[in-house]
């Protein structure tokens, strides 16, 4: 067993606290019914740190998000580095081994069938706890993690992220939503993985830095999301997706008081917003980030149009291309979207770079054409793709949607009635559902691969 010698973790102006000035009782984390204290916490991620192998790098799958938390914690504790893949997929994960030599996975239920080298946190929790324990102190330039993007406009790549630029960009938050700062213990209710940049800021780095408790049994469909809210006492905030903000109001549930509810990882239709702000009798805030550099700007989607940026990011435009700056991020960072900057603070966006394409002529975004195929009534789900064998010069358009009520003549009559006739796909597939990762994205390989399927049975 590895030992951990805390005295060598000495206070220094480059060294930040694992948690951030709290009181040792409050809890910190909700998991299995059970509140999870701060100093109980830490005893399990001294108990995590003691027993990780050696390494530098450690892929980090545990699906309980508590267990994510113990291990993400234990792996800073320890000097290493948390991989964060985009997916499951053995193939992704022995290619992001591969790419990290003498890369480990961490994780905390059956081990999966890897082959590269598994370590599994099994820790029995008997409880709280009594006794004692120092809060860690982390340098700030640790290279404390790697988040992978989703792939969803092609191969997924790495960037890194430090320590005090964590801790920085989570005070942003803070100091937006308010984090931490009403009375009582906020517990926040998230429906992404912890592996994804918007659950890790929002589930993981919200309890450790900004003061919150996170709810950590894994919630996804909308019976399971209203049960967990009625278990844990207010004030509540759920952390969310347009997909899963559909489900629950789809389903007619009668849902307990909700602070607040922050939507990320695709666009959020305002009338979405509208029938989500009705139901659940709070604000809908919707955050603009992306993998590269973290979250940055939010807006109320019922009654703002611009984008707000947070306190002490810039925008700069250059050229054709727009750059985010900010004390969190290592340099300027390129952004993948089309965005007018209205002023210092504000700005539109118009979609993704990637998605942005020229048929006859006339230009528009596939998001866009993506949310009035949705808007239709009668249809559940729906993606536009551009086939592989297609160029910029002959470009052709498919789409493939889950719509048990119409068949594919009838929507395209009523897709021609909301965009311009070269956008209309050809070919159109009715299929049972899309490809939709944890967060709700769709990775373009795996609509290929619908795509070609559909195809062949046709």
């Amino acid at each position: 067993m590895n030992s951990i010698n805390n005295n060598s973790l000495l206070a220094s102006s480059d060294n930040f606290p694992l948690i951030q000035s709290h009181a040792a009782s409050d809890t910190i984390a909700w998991h299995n019914g059970v509140a999870i204290s701060r100093q109980a916490f830490l005893k399990d991620v001294y108990i995590a740190a003691s027993r990780l192998p050696e390494g530098q790098y450690a892929i980090n799958l545990c699906e309980d998000r508590y267990w994510f938390l113990v291990g993400f914690s234990a792996l800073l504790v320890r000097k290493q580095t948390n991989l964060l893949p985009p997916n499951r997929a053995v193939h992704v994960i022995e290619e992001i081994a591969h790419e990290y030599s003498g890369a480990y996975c961490l994780c905390d239920t059956n081990e999966p069938d890897l082959d590269i080298p598994v370590h599994k946190i099994n820790i029995n929790r008997p409880g709280d706890t009594e006794e004692t324990y120092p809060v860690p102190l982390i340098p700030g330039r640790h290279l404390a993690a790697i988040a992978f993007t989703s792939g969803s406009t092609g191969k997924a790549r790495p960037h890194q992220k430090f320590w005090k630029d964590l801790i920085l960009g989570a005070r942003m938050k803070q100091k937006r939503f308010g984090f931490g700062k009403k009375s009582g213990i906020q517990t926040i209710f998230v429906t992404v993985p912890p592996q994804h940049m918007y659950g890790l800021e929002t589930s993981i780095l919200n309890p450790l830095i900004n003061g919150v408790s996170v709810y950590t049994n894994k919630i996804f469909f909308p019976a399971d999301i209203n049960c967990a809210l009625r278990n844990v006492p207010e004030p509540r905030v759920l952390i969310t997706t347009p997909i899963h903000m559909k489900s629950c109001v789809e389903t007619g549930l009668e849902w307990p008081r909700i602070d607040l509810v922050i939507s990320a990882t695709a666009p959020l239709d305002k009338s979405l917003a509208i029938q989500a702000e009705e139901l659940f009798n709070c604000p809908i805030m919707e955050i603009y980030g992306c993998t590269e550099a973290n979250s940055m700007a939010s807006r109320r989607t019922v009654t703002d149009k611009h984008w707000l940026l947070y306190d002490d990011i810039s925008l700069k435009q250059k050229a054709d291309n727009c750059f985010v700056s900010g004390p969190n991020l290592p340099e300027d960072i390129p952004l993948q979207d089309v965005i007018e900057v209205i002023n210092d603070r504000e700005f539109i966006l118009h979609g993704r770079n990637a998605d942005m394409i020229i048929i006859g002529g006339k230009r528009a975004s596939l998001e866009d054409l993506n949310c009035r195929l949705r808007s239709i009534d009668g249809i559940l789900d729906a993606a536009f793709i551009i086939p592989d064998s297609d160029d910029n010069k002959h470009t052709k358009l498919a789409a493939l949607v889950v719509s048990p009520a119409l068949d594919a003549v009838e929507i395209r009559n009523k897709l021609a009635l909301k965009i311009d006739a070269v956008f209309l796909p050809r070919p159109l597939y009715i299929v049972d559902k899309l490809p939709r990762s944890e967060t709700g994205k769709l990775a373009r390989s795996a609509l290929l691969e619908l795509l070609d399927k559909m195809r062949n049975t046709d």
